[in-house]
């Protein structure tokens, strides 16, 4: 592959803003940005112009087909590709491409989730452009960033509510700020950076393990003898093989316009990470997405296979994505940046507790939008938070809101005395801490970190939540000061309101200790260990009364994804029974079997040899592995029976309440007798690779 200068690669398979405005008449690139900007509708004269124009270029970067890409409730990508070719008349073709087909397509509905928004035979369904995120071309198609909805208008994806909320965090920030004076400020908008973790392990490896193929995980796996407890893997030197992946990786992601920015290796082995610089949560999505995608397929031409569950091996680290959380306006000011002047901090301080107060009241929701069952398996471990909602905001900045509080004077850390009052607020230092790798939600200077997503999250479920809960409390703190006689005398006492009613979600200590959950406790905090303790709270009355306001879910559409995220936990638990079972019945037991008819050989002859011995090692071993044998097909039989006993269970709550309570359990019992037999049977008879041998696969 012939090498290009960088800048002239990133972006060449996007048909982004430089594209536009070069290729675009001045008038259609005039109220395309307009339409952008506005969020208004697209006329269809424009529409045409541009979709002949896309056409073109994406013609002469080689493409053939076109779709409309969009993010059903999967929580992967979907495309339906339709080629530019039409008739002419004359028994050839012309390659043509309408604004109708660019603005609107209708992929069938019926086979996507919809949580009974639908009928299946009810299929009609729209996408409808989404000119904010720029068409790209990949594997020589077109692909444009739609919405997804259906015949009667609910929302069956990911981007539409997303949306929503970011004009509904727009809307409420904008209000804040004209209070301010700032008047020069048309939008202001979330900015996200994910940090996305992977693991890469050798494709024929990966080819011998049905539970990694099927289940993306390992339902069994005794612990190797070198895990991760030398911390030799985390920022060493990459291997040939991954960084030859990882090069690929960035070209082909540059391309498309991601700024991949950051690689190295993570605490486990073969685990690693890639982090894009910032970008408007909407693009940050797309990108996300389009990163998970090329880390699987990329991997596959590299003979590897990429593993994106939260916890692929127990006992080993799991994998998150944390997302790096700010807002900022067209006018490049971000709102949670401390300032170098009081007028600035007020601002500052006034954002920040915002975004307390919205995590406190909206502890429920934020674990929601971590929940499955993956990352059910990492939450709580000592590679991740607890399932338990803190906000970590450091020393220094913790002592400044308790001087707030309490009308008490702040001596910062260069030991000069600064009031605190309605009028003068001190100088707020950046990065004066630490960070708190324990911690949820932490504060990092300018910008809060959300650690408990799974790595094979869409990050839109955790921004639709961040934007719609800071929305409201925004929300809330304009209509109070809106209507307060003195606007410097209601701030300071609505910040100091604020502190001191949600202080309790705010903890800078350890959140692997176990002190911290009877702690949490006390305070009054959630701690919703499981997904099924998590989900109702999607549809508790107080967030459906939220969503609704800032119309960012009806309730209908919030109820429709309460029983899709109910089911494919359900789901997900009922593929790893059935992977479990299937494994033990042809792969383990004829592997103990084995061992044991070769252990019971092998007594024989010895005895021939000798009719003196008595006992021998060989007999205590077969004594063993019987005893394990015995044990493992009564909790086979009990994982089959439980498995069985749940497709009778049709209330999803109480089915996903039952996959975790009783076959969970069950696949956990069977488990633990697998992984003993693992360690005893004879290599030669044991046909599953070990995680020794998948952990360090790759070699050079």
């Amino acid at each position: 592959m012939k090498k290009q200068n960088i800048s002239e690669l990133f972006g060449s398979m996007v048909f982004g803003d430089a594209v536009m405005k070069e290729r675009l008449p001045k008038d259609v690139y005039k109220a395309l940005k307009k339409t952008i900007a506005d969020g208004t509708h697209l006329e269809l004269d424009v529409a045409n112009v541009v979709a002949s124009v896309m056409k073109d270029w994406a013609v002469e970067k080689g493409a053939t087909h076109f779709t409309h890409w969009f993010q059903p409730m999967t929580g992967v990508t979907a495309e339906k590709h339709d080629s530019f070719i039409m008739p002419d008349g004359t028994g050839k073709v012309i390659m043509e491409f309408s604004g109708k087909s660019l603005v609107k397509g209708e992929p069938d509905a019926s086979s996507f989730p919809s949580g009974g928004l639908r009928s299946t035979f009810e299929a009609r369904g729209y996408t409808a452009w989404d000119p904010t995120s720029y068409a790209f071309i990949k594997d020589n198609t077109l692909c444009i960033p739609t919405a997804f909805c259906s015949y009667s208008g609910e929302a069956l994806d990911k981007k539409t509510p997303l949306l929503r909320s970011m004009q509904a965090l727009n809307t409420q920030a904008l209000r804040i700020l004209r209070l301010f004076g700032i008047n020069d400020v048309k939008r202001v908008v979330s900015m996200v950076g994910p940090e996305q973790e992977y693991f890469l392990i050798d494709k024929n490896v990966y080819l011998k393990r049905p539970d990694i193929m099927y289940c993306g995980r390992t339902l069994f796996g005794a612990r190797p003898p070198k895990g991760q407890e030398m911390e030799d893997h985390y920022f060493r030197v990459i291997k040939h093989r991954i960084s030859r992946f990882m090069r690929e990786l960035d070209e082909e992601l540059w391309k498309l316009g991601v700024y991949a920015k950051t690689e190295h290796n993570e605490v486990a082995p073969s685990q690693h990470e890639l982090a894009p610089v910032y970008a408007e949560a909407n693009i940050a999505t797309d990108h996300n997405q389009l990163t998970m995608e090329l880390l699987k397929s990329i991997a596959s031409k590299h003979g590897l296979a990429c593993l994106l569950h939260e916890k692929p091996f127990a006992g080993i680290n799991g994998s998150g994505k944390h997302i790096n959380w700010s807002l900022s306006t067209d006018t490049g000011i971000n709102l949670l940046e401390p300032g170098d002047t009081p007028f600035e901090n007020a601002l500052f301080l006034l954002f920040l507790v915002a975004v307390i107060k919205a995590v406190d009241d909206y502890q429920d929701l934020l674990r929601v939008s971590v929940a499955s069952a993956g990352n059910d398996h990492r939450l709580g471990a000592n590679e991740a938070p607890p399932a338990i909602v803190s906000i970590f905001l450091g020393e220094e900045l913790t002592e400044i809101l308790n001087a707030l509080e309490n009308d008490t004077l702040y001596v910062g850390k260069g030991k000069t005395l600064m009031e605190i009052g309605a009028t003068v607020l001190p100088h707020i230092p950046k990065d004066t801490t630490d960070r708190n790798r324990t911690s949820p939600f932490a504060f990092t200077g300018n910008k809060f970190e959300f650690r408990m997503l799974g790595s094979a999250f869409s990050i839109a479920g955790p921004n639709i939540v961040l934007n719609t809960i800071v929305a409201e409390a925004l929300r809330q703190f304009a209509d109070e000061l809106e209507n307060s006689s003195d606007f410097r005398t209601g701030l300071s006492g609505l910040i100091k309101r604020t502190i001191k009613e949600h202080k309790r979600i705010i903890f800078n200590g350890n959140g692997y200790d176990s002190s911290w959950v009877r702690e949490a406790e006390q305070r009054g905090l959630l701690n919703l260990k499981t997904t099924p303790e998590a989900l109702p709270a999607l549809i508790d009355p107080k967030n459906v009364e939220l969503f609704a306001r800032h119309r960012v879910f009806t309730e209908h559409e919030l109820h429709s994804r309460y029983e899709i995220l109910l089911e494919n936990y359900s789901k997900t638990i009922n593929i790893e029974a059935l992977t479990m079972i299937d494994m033990v019945n042809r792969q383990v037991l004829p592997a103990v079997l084995d061992y044991q008819n070769e252990l019971a050989e092998l007594i024989i002859r010895k005895k021939q040899v000798s009719a003196d011995i008595v006992a021998t090692p060989e007999e205590k071993l077969l004594k063993r592995i019987s005893g394990l044998a015995d044990c493992l097909y009564k909790r086979l039989e009990h994982l089959t029976a439980q498995t069985s006993a749940a497709r009778e269970i049709k209330d999803n709550l109480e089915l996903a309440r039952a996959c975790h309570e009783k076959i969970c359990t069950a696949m956990n019992e069977l488990r633990q007798v697998v992984d003993e037999l693992e360690t005893i049977v004879d290599s030669k008879h044991w046909r599953i690779p070990t995680y020794a041998e998948i952990l360090y696969s790759v070699h050079e």
